[in-house]
């Protein structure tokens, strides 16, 4: 269990949030929901980590719940079915874990090993099925994810999620070629990148089967719709930067924020801080704006037909969903193990993290 077990108000968690990270906006006009699957969820994701053998069963034991990464999505995803929300849920589990291997291969050198990830990944993500039973259990877990997530809508979505998760599996070639080599990226080359390593677009299109219906394109590239996704996705990015700001320069990290601004723009950390922090509430003020024009947008839709009836209310839901990210993610950042860093034993080493599956020794 966790803290936001008890309620689904920020009122009811007693999470003490750093001053230097504390948004009161988020806590008064953001507030938490949670999926009521969120128990079961729980339960099911964690015995997901251990059936595909992604953690080893005493850090699932130890880990899995105080990272929090059912929170999240259970805080998200709101309306989705359960079936959705546990596909969901379980390939967020995996997103994580692939992260942490990706950054072991950096950490401990090992550019062949991350070479053969990727294009198994690239392979599995265009035919999940026959990657089933690959004796990698990031690929295999990765696969059944796919099966999964591509069962709920039709082939264009599936054809959509793909081409944006082959742009992420290379977006992270990318940033082990930059660690590797301490690269900073410039601000501008940063924001770019950022959009693809944190998977904007891909959080935004599982936004589809959780209402139940596919978007059609000349609604989800309406401007108002876009920049109401995007402000969601950049709140959460930045934030995540400013949060984990500690973490990644304990491992030296190359990739954040306050470390382009740092870098590039002769900031001071505390600056840069600052800076990090104005980008993140403008996001918020910007979406307090925007999501006025999409109900709007969805209210144009209901034309009086069934098919527009239902594709304005799977809008609001999804804008309903966008908004729940800002809550979700914000808790998140304090209630998950994941950015604790003081409390680790060495602060550029999660313990969390499964060396061993990724051929440490």
């Amino acid at each position: 269990m966790h803290a936001f077990s008890h309620g689904t108000s920020s009122t009811t968690t007693a999470v003490a949030v750093p001053p230097a990270l504390s948004l009161p906006v988020i806590e008064t006009a953001f507030p938490r929901q949670l999926h009521p699957y969120w128990p079961r969820l729980q339960e099911n994701t964690r015995a997901w980590l251990l059936e595909k053998r992604l953690m080893p069963a005493d850090k699932v034991a130890e880990y899995a719940d105080g990272l929090c990464y059912t929170d999240l999505m259970a805080g998200f995803y709101i309306g989705a079915p359960d079936e959705v929300l546990q596909a969901i849920a379980d390939y967020s589990a995996w997103f994580f874990v692939w992260d942490d291997r990706h950054d072991r291969d950096i950490v401990h050198g090992r550019p062949a090993a991350w070479r053969r990830l990727r294009f198994q990944l690239h392979a599995a993500l265009d035919s999940p099925r026959d990657h089933l039973h690959h004796q990698d259990p990031l690929v295999a877990a990765f696969a059944d994810s796919m099966v999964r997530l591509y069962s709920f809508l039709g082939a264009d979505w599936n054809a959509r999620f793909a081409e944006h998760f082959h742009a992420v599996i290379e977006a992270y070639d990318r940033e082990f070629h930059n660690r590797t080599s301490g690269a900073v990226p410039t601000v501008e080359e940063y924001l770019e990148l950022r959009r693809l390593t944190f998977a904007h677009w891909i959080w935004t299109d599982l936004l589809e089967p959780s209402a139940g219906l596919e978007i059609p394109a000349a609604v989800r590239e309406d401007p108002a719709y876009l920049r109401a996704a995007l402000l969601s996705q950049e709140f959460a990015a930045w934030y995540n930067d400013l949060c984990s700001l500690p973490k990644e320069i304990a491992g030296d990290e190359v990739h954040n924020l306050g470390i382009s601004l740092i870098q590039h723009e002769g900031m001071t950390l505390e600056e840069a801080v600052t800076e990090v922090r104005r980008r993140v509430e403008e996001c918020i003020s910007e979406f307090l704006a925007v999501e006025k024009d999409v109900v709007r947008l969805a209210d144009t839709l209901a034309d009086g037909t069934v098919r527009g009836k239902e594709l304005s209310v799977a809008v609001k839901g999804c804008l309903s969903n966008m908004r729940n990210w800002f809550s979700s993610v914000y808790w998140f950042h304090h209630e998950s193990g994941r950015y604790m860093v003081d409390s680790w034993d060495d602060r550029s080493t999660p313990p969390y993290v499964n060396n061993e599956a990724a051929g440490e020794k």
